[in-house]
């Protein structure tokens, strides 16, 4: 007679983590650096705020963003009106000494670039921190609200 032992078995399991590509959500847009409609790619994450939501927008051509309006897309047939000017000289300075709305348009001065700010946070040591969605950086924590 054969005795059974209480073993553990052990088994190998596998987890294969399968990339996941992230599909790009493309827009039709009158591209003023180009002076034509063109292919705009969206980037980033939708902002809600009290104007709707908006998002970048960077040409698949020309690479230049802008800022466009995901809800007057979405409403009107012309969408040359969807498009929010975001000049440097009509954003707010950044400043990590002042306070931040969700939506407003930020320059970073250090960094020549012109963002929106996507969400508020908390960082590890119980400060206030901004998310900002940059043009051309992409997106960035910033402290806000220091002194």
């Amino acid at each position: 007679m054969s005795k059974e032992t209480g073993a553990d078995v052990k088994t190998e399991v596998k987890v294969s983590r399968k990339r996941t590509r992230r599909r790009a959500k493309y827009i039709t847009l009158y591209s003023s650096f180009l002076m034509k409609e063109t292919k705009h790619e969206l980037i980033g994450e939708p902002v809600i705020t009290e104007n709707g939501k908006q998002q970048w927008a960077r040409c698949t051509r020309s690479n230049h963003s802008q800022l466009v309006n995901l809800d007057a897309i979405n409403s009107n047939t012309d969408k040359s009106k969807a498009v929010i000017p975001a000049t440097k000289e009509e954003a707010k300075k950044y400043s990590p000494k002042d306070e931040y709305k969700i939506g407003d348009i930020i320059f970073h001065s250090v960094w020549e670039d012109i963002g929106i700010v996507r969400d508020k946070a908390t960082t590890s040591t119980g400060g206030n921190s901004i998310i900002v969605q940059f043009e051309s950086k992409g997106e960035r924590h910033l402290i806000e609200n220091y002194h």
